[in-house]
C-alpha cells in the first residue's frame, strides 16, 4: 500500500500496525478508535518500535480525551486566542500538502493564557489536519516572523505548541518554513531547539529573504501562494474557515 504522505508501507509495516493495534487495545479499550494510518504514524514516529510507539499511543488516548473530552475543543474555548488573527488557512503545496500560515508577532506573552493557548493550538492541528486529502498525511506550515520582537518572546509557549505537535500529532508535520526572521529570534530559536527532537528538527527551515520567492515557489505553485507573499491565494483566518473537525482519533 502506497502513501503519498507517508511513503510506501510494506507488509511489515502493516504486521507491526496489527501488533501495535494488539498492544494498546489490551491496555486501554478506547484505543480501538484510532485508525490504522495514525497507528502507522505513531509507529514510525518511534522507528517502528512497538513498545515505544505503544507508549507514545496510549499516552495520546489519556491526553486526547482531556484535552478534547467531547471530540473536538469547542470554538468558544479559544475565542480569545481567535481573535488575535495570528493563524490562517492557505491553499495546498506542489504536493497536495494543505499550508497553514502562523504570525507569531501577532502573539504576545502578556495577553497569553497557557490553558486557553494549549487548547488553541490542539484547535488548529485539528483544522489543518480536517483538511489532508486521502493519500496524504502532512501538512506544510509557513511561520511568518516578520515584526517579531521582544513583546512577543514567549518561549514557554513556543515549546508547548512544538510538544504536543510531536507528542499528540506524530508525522503530521511536512516542513515549516519560518520567514521573515529578524536576528534577535534566532535568540530565542537556540533556547526552543533542543526541545524539538531529531525526526522534526530538520522540518524546520529557516528560509533567508533573499531565497524567499526561490524558496516558495519550488514548494507552493503560484495559484496556491498566498497574496500577501507574492501569489494568487487568499489565506483565510482561522476563526472563519468553517471545518468542523468530527473525527479527532484519526490525527
Amino acid at each position: 500500500m502506497a502513501n503519498a504522505g507517508g511513503g510506501a508501507a510494506g507488509e511489515g509495516e502493516w504486521l507491526k500496525v496489527a501488533q501495535l493495534r494488539t498492544l494498546v487495545q489490551a491496555q486501554d479499550p478506547r484505543a480501538k478508535e484510532v485508525d490504522n494510518l495514525t497507528l502507522r504514524r505513531f509507529l514510525r514516529a518511534r522507528d517502528h518500535n512497538v513498545d515505544k510507539a505503544g507508549a507514545m499511543l496510549l499516552k495520546f488516548v489519556r491526553w486526547r480525551a482531556e484535552a478534547a473530552p467531547g471530540g473536538s475543543v469547542p470554538e468558544e474555548q479559544v475565542r480569545g486566542e481567535l481573535e488575535q488573527d495570528k493563524v490562517y488557512m492557505g491553499g495546498v503545496d506542489r504536493t497536495g500538502r494543505p499550508i497553514i500560515v502562523g504570525f507569531l508577532a501577532k502573539h504576545y506573552s502578556a495577553n497569553r493564557d497557557m490553558a486557553e493557548f494549549k487548547s488553541f493550538v490542539v484547535y488548529f492541528f485539528d483544522k489543518i489536519c480536517a483538511r489532508i486529502p486521502r493519500g496524504q498525511e502532512k501538512f506544510l506550515c509557513i511561520v511568518d516572523l516578520k515584526g517579531w520582537g521582544y513583546s512577543n518572546w514567549d518561549i514557554r509557549a513556543y515549546i508547548a505548541a512544538i510538544e504536543i505537535m510531536q507528542n499528540y500529532y506524530p508525522e503530521r508535520l511536512g516542513k515549516a518554513l519560518m520567514i521573515h526572521v529578524p536576528y534577535i529570534f534566532m535568540k530565542a530559536w537556540k533556547m526552543i531547539y533542543p526541545f524539538i527532537d531529531t525526526n522534526t528538527r530538520d522540518k524546520f527551515v529557516v528560509v533567508e529573504d533573499k531565497s524567499l520567492q526561490e524558496t516558495l515557489r519550488r514548494e507552493i505553485d503560484e495559484n496556491q501562494l498566498p497574496e500577501f507573499l507574492g501569489g494568487k491565494m487568499d489565506v483565510i483566518p482561522l476563526k472563519d474557515y468553517g471545518v468542523q473537525v468530527q473525527h479527532p482519533q484519526a490525527v
